[in-house]
């Protein structure tokens, strides 16, 4: 392809860009006094645009900027937002539950009705709460040292798995290596973690062997680099060498919950030792969980009994908070249902063969893929095996290009990669609006070819 011509087109799409939003350019440049960058959080800086747009409200699967502009909304907070915005069936009790405590530092029976429902979806019998799934993470991997005695962590390349510091680890020429950007790491991580390439059986078991893993944390599909899918036989792989090796096995299931309303663990009939959720679970109000298989739950237990519990690094004042809970328990019984996976799961589909379509009837050597609810579209020709394929099929100007010429018409992917994902306020309109735009980028990408 014609770099330079790509180039050109995307810096038209900037262009275009700032004539459509100058009061967000206006807030942005106003926040620059006072918040770095001009966000409340780093990450909005990764929007392709020379500034980030200012949101005015949500609604359903659409979002509205303070200029006035509508986008059908498919990066929905980045999974957090994968129950529609602000769903009816939550909002008018929450409204409610606002007038009768919003934290108080006591159980409620809305929490024991969460934890019997992700016991029924996930299989694990007992649950506890935080209030991300990057705190549930960091519990998770303190509860798998403590019950083993060992003090390393295992994950894939690729991987994320919120702010966790033992998480922040790549290969760089098949060399471990603290990630890029890590941010003033408390440790170097390889004092703490190791990590392999996924969808390599040989090399996690080379990993546990000497015996001095705690947990092996992982999706049960990497999200964070485009969809790589597990192998056929690879999880199974994966629980076999962990009992093996004695070492405890974490599905972090936040994002690949969009598979079914029990994740990839029901879907695939999974059997961890502790699953981790979070974004979703509660419509967007911020919560996280952690379930524990009974052999877990027991020590942890145990361990966490008389006066250490507030001192044991676990927890938060605010975690399980009333009307966090409240929130997820309308969330379980009333939106994340059955019924709404299937439709969510239809659409994706559509949106999935849509995409497909436009690249075989343009030619291009690109490839989409889907887990339940989620899609997504990689730049090389073939699916990824790993992580380090699946950013080799990332493209520094393609991506910010096809990013921006579909937000300045009116649809919105996350800005990370070109993730869009099905809620159960998506209609197939505004699945078809996204492939007649995405055709349309296409035909000026294929151009410069």
């Amino acid at each position: 392809m014609d770099r330079s011509r790509l180039e050109r087109v995307f810096q038209e799409e900037q262009a275009r860009f700032v004539l459509r939003n100058p009061r967000s350019r206006a807030l942005w440049e106003r926040a620059r006094a006072h918040m770095p960058a001009g966000v409340p959080m780093p990450w909005m800086t990764r929007y392709p645009g020379p500034f980030p747009l200012f949101l005015s409200r949500a609604w359903g699967a659409r979002v509205q900027d303070v200029d006035g502009h509508t986008y059908l909304d498919f990066a929905l907070g980045d999974t957090g937002a994968m129950t529609g915005h602000s769903p009816e069936a939550v909002v008018g009790e929450l409204q409610a539950q606002l007038a009768q405590g919003l934290t108080a530092m006591l159980p409620t029976e809305d929490g024991i009705k969460v934890a019997e429902e992700l016991h029924r979806r996930f299989g694990l019998p007992f649950w506890q709460f935080t209030l991300s799934a990057t705190d549930a993470n960091r519990t998770a991997l303190r509860i798998a040292r403590a019950l083993t005695g060992r003090p390393k962590v295992l994950v894939f390349h690729g991987c994320y798995h919120g702010t966790v510091d033992e998480a922040f680890v790549a290969l760089e020429g098949g060399v471990p290596r603290s990630r890029r950007g890590n941010l003033g790491p408390p440790v170097d991580p390889l004092l703490t973690t190791k990590v392999v390439e996924w969808n390599d059986l040989e090399a996690v078991e080379e990993a546990l062997a000497p015996g001095d893993v705690a947990a092996l944390l992982t999706e049960p599909a990497l999200t964070n680099v485009g969809i790589v899918h597990p192998a056929p036989g690879f999880l199974e792989g994966l629980r076999a060498l962990t009992r093996r090796y004695g070492t405890l096995l974490i599905l972090d299931e936040t994002h690949t919950l969009s598979a079914g309303p029990g994740g990839c663990t029901r879907r695939f009939g999974l059997d961890p030792d502790i699953v981790t959720l979070g974004k979703a679970l509660a419509s967007g109000v911020p919560l996280g969980a952690y379930g524990l298989s009974r052999e877990v739950a027991e020590a942890y237990a145990e361990r966490m009994a008389g006066p250490h519990a507030d001192t044991a690094g676990v927890g938060g004042t605010l975690a399980a908070n009333p009307f966090s809970l409240r929130a997820a328990r309308l969330t379980l019984e009333r939106v994340l249902t059955e019924e709404a996976f299937a439709r969510m799961e239809a659409l994706a589909v559509r949106f999935q063969e849509g995409v497909e379509s436009v690249i075989r009837g343009r030619g291009l050597p690109w490839h989409v893929t889907r887990l339940g609810a989620r899609v997504e579209y990689l730049f090389r020709p073939t699916p990824a095996r790993n992580g380090s394929q699946a950013l080799e099929g990332q493209d520094p100007l393609l991506d910010p290009l096809i990013h921006l010429y579909l937000l300045n018409r009116g649809v919105l992917l996350t800005p990370f990669h070109n993730m869009a994902l099905i809620s159960p306020a998506t209609t197939e309109e505004m699945v078809d609006r996204h492939t007649e735009l995405f055709a349309e980028a296409a035909g000026v990408i294929a151009e410069a070819a």
